[in-house]
């Protein structure tokens, strides 16, 4: 995630443009809502941060529908978890986690959604409690090196 974060600050103060010279301000984050490039999912991000929830949404969404991005799966799962810039619903967040848990990305996005569906299913958020299959989750964000998964495993009485 620290890498995430670095390349999206870098990306940022960069000034780095990736959309279409007919989509708006290059330096606002609506610029790359229609941006054909994956970058922009870590533009998502950076919207989010900065309280522009409407582009970050927009961003996440693409991302999801052009690349099956797990990242954007989970960013898109918190905003609607929080219920921050949108009303909360914690249907729609756990039917992104549980999406993502499903893909398996290159870059191990799956492995933290998996964690993050187990700790769904334990807690009942937005779906029924289902404390055998969120252990399950649990133990192949584990196996995947997900070390949040094997802390909360061990916590577990």
């Amino acid at each position: 995630m620290k890498k995430v974060l670095i390349a999206v600050c870098t990306l940022i103060t960069s000034g780095a443009t990736f959309g279409s010279e007919d989509s708006g301000n290059e330096l606002s984050y609506e610029h790359f809502v229609h941006s054909d490039k994956p970058i922009k999912c870590l533009y998502g991000y950076a919207a989010e941060k900065v309280g522009d929830h409407d582009a970050a949404i927009a961003i996440f969404e693409d991302c999801i529908a052009r690349w099956e991005s797990v990242y954007s799966m989970i960013w898109l799962a918190q905003i609607y978890d929080s219920g921050i810039g949108v009303p909360q619903d914690l249907k729609k967040a756990a039917a992104l986690i549980k999406r993502g848990a499903h893909t398996n990305d290159e870059a191990g996005y799956s492995s933290l959604a998996k964690y993050h569906y187990g700790i769904i299913l334990l807690e009942g958020r937005g779906v029924p409690v289902d404390k055998q299959a969120g252990v399950e989750w649990l133990h192949r964000a584990a196996d995947e090196g997900v070390d949040e998964a094997k802390d909360y495993l061990q916590s577990l009485p």
